[in-house]
């Protein structure tokens, strides 16, 4: 994004130097006034907030002429889900779970119509009155990223990387740092040769792909940078309300607890 000296930008997308919001909702208003906001790109969770089919296809609707692309975060290693996400709109998938080079291969083929990989044909914007996209553009346009978020998946982060269809890693570090049993503060810290984070950047800059990243707080966000990620998930919808009511109220002499 450039800076607002510079003047306004269209959001960037899931690309590198990017800044996206990530959401618990399945409100499509709320969707579409964090896009407003200025990020680049917005995610909905399918995995740990409310958005369901139904989601899927209201959040698609809303965002058909929306300048932000938006992104899902799908429930699993579901192909089904992966498609679903797709024909709504998504200009990418976040694939959790993945433990190994195997899921991998699955996630990047499910993300693709023949003969690429396996995705079944049927869009969502025809029911709306839009247009369904050209296979062989979907396929040169859609992105799917890998979740590393497994001691398995950081294992394999190589071979995960140089699958075919996996267009970039995308770093959960709250997992992760579970998985490793160790806490998110040592991940994000731990700049020692051949740590979990370096792996992952490494990884992807052999293979010539993206990396990414939830951070969820500037904070976490500028701990990221430092280890060469900087397409990051920023914020969360929940802090941005939260943060956006305390102006108001501190205006009125009164500062909210917390």
């Amino acid at each position: 994004m450039t800076d607002q000296q510079s003047g306004p930008a269209e959001p960037l997308g899931l690309v590198e130097n990017s800044r996206g919001v990530w959401t618990f909702t399945a409100d499509a208003d709320l969707l579409l006034r964090c896009a407003a906001g200025g990020f680049d790109w917005v995610a909905g969770d399918a995995q740990h907030g409310p958005v369901d089919r139904a989601g899927l296809h209201a959040i698609g609707r809303a965002f058909a002429d929306a300048v932000t692309p938006f992104v899902v975060r799908v429930p699993a290693v579901a192909l089904a889900w992966i498609g679903a996400a797709l024909e709504a709109g998504a200009a990418a998938v976040i694939v959790p779970s993945v433990t190994g080079a195997a899921d991998a291969v699955l996630v990047a083929r499910a993300s693709r119509y023949p003969p690429e990989g396996d995705r079944s044909w049927g869009p969502f914007a025809p029911v709306w009155g839009g247009t369904a996209p050209d296979p062989v553009a979907a396929n040169a346009g859609v992105r799917c990223l890998a979740l590393i978020e497994t001691a398995g998946a950081l294992a394999d982060v190589d071979e995960i990387a140089a699958t075919p269809g996996i267009d970039g890693l995308f770093v959960g570090p709250f997992d992760l740092a579970l998985s490793l049993a160790t806490s998110v503060d040592a991940l994000l810290d731990d700049h020692s040769p051949g740590s979990p984070l370096e792996m992952v950047v490494a990884a992807a800059a052999r293979h010539g792909i993206l990396v990414a990243a939830f951070a969820g707080s500037p904070g976490n966000a500028a701990r990221l940078r430092a280890h060469g990620i900087d397409c990051l998930a920023v914020a969360t919808d929940l802090g941005v309300v939260a943060e956006g009511c305390r102006p108001p109220l501190a205006a009125d002499g009164f500062t909210p607890p917390g």
